[in-house]
């Protein structure tokens, strides 16, 4: 599995004509249910997919960075979230996970700030090791309950990965790091992101774990031509793998 690439962990505009050849991007959030359970079906059953992708961060910025943001002409969609939608969400997560052989346990989040962990993501890609960053981020927090807003986590999880803990725990911080995430975020409002799992192939944009399966088919048949790097026809993902529903981007609790 191939990590970041510099244009997905930096933030840059892909122009109307080259979308076409742009590779396919997803939109990930350390925040979302949905958003884990997709990676984790891609992983699952995509891998020749899953080496094709930009990934891209989503986050809800703080004051800071909503003011960088503003100031470079972009916004971030924000829809407030109810609380009977909340507690749908906390039944339908629940379900999605039995389905899938897995066990959630559902964090507490106390003053988030999401730049914690998402910056920190974008200095671990920098040092080759961004997935590896992104597949312990999504357990600690929806495996094993952890905050993964709290520097103080992600500096561990930084020493169990072999990564600078001071770097990555203070990614947050880091002027350069808060540039290059407004830049992220500049991508978000430019792909008209709303929520996440989003995967955008070429022209094409799909929203929600229930159009991951779509979304495969159409990569392997522009890019792959049907095909994976092996010569054979790739079987298509499990319907049963792709039944959950994505959230809007309002949060009240941790998902969307």
């Amino acid at each position: 599995m191939s990590d970041a690439s510099g244009t997905s962990v930096r933030g840059s505009a892909v122009t109307r004509g080259s979308r076409r050849q742009a590779p396919p991007r997803f939109y990930f959030s350390l925040r979302s249910p949905y958003s884990w359970l997709a990676y984790r079906d891609l992983l699952a059953h995509a891998p020749d997919v899953v080496e094709l992708l930009e990934w891209r961060p989503f986050w809800e910025p703080d004051e800071a960075s909503a003011r960088a943001l503003t100031a470079a002409g972009g916004h971030f969609p924000y829809v407030a979230m109810s609380r009977e939608k909340h507690l749908y969400i906390l039944q339908d997560v629940r379900r999605l996970t039995c389905e899938r052989g897995l066990e959630a346990t559902w964090p507490v989040d106390r003053e988030p700030c999401w730049e914690v962990p998402h910056l920190a993501w974008m200095a671990a890609a920098d040092a080759g090791r961004g997935q590896a960053f992104l597949a312990r981020a999504y357990r600690a927090r929806w495996q094993e309950g952890q905050d993964i807003c709290d520097p103080s986590v992600i500096g561990a999880l930084a020493v169990e990965l072999g990564l600078p803990a001071e770097r990555l725990a203070g990614a947050a911080h880091d002027p350069h790091l808060r540039e290059r995430g407004v830049a992220a975020l500049l991508d978000v409002h430019r792909d008209g992101v709303f929520g996440v799992p989003f995967l955008v192939d070429g022209y094409d944009k799909y929203w929600g774990t229930d159009r991951v399966s779509v979304f495969v088919q159409s990569v392997r048949e522009r890019q792959l031509g049907g095909r994976g790097k092996s010569g054979k026809v790739n079987a298509p993902m499990p319907l049963a793998d792709t039944v959950a529903r994505s959230a809007d981007t309002g949060h009240s609790g941790g998902c969307g």
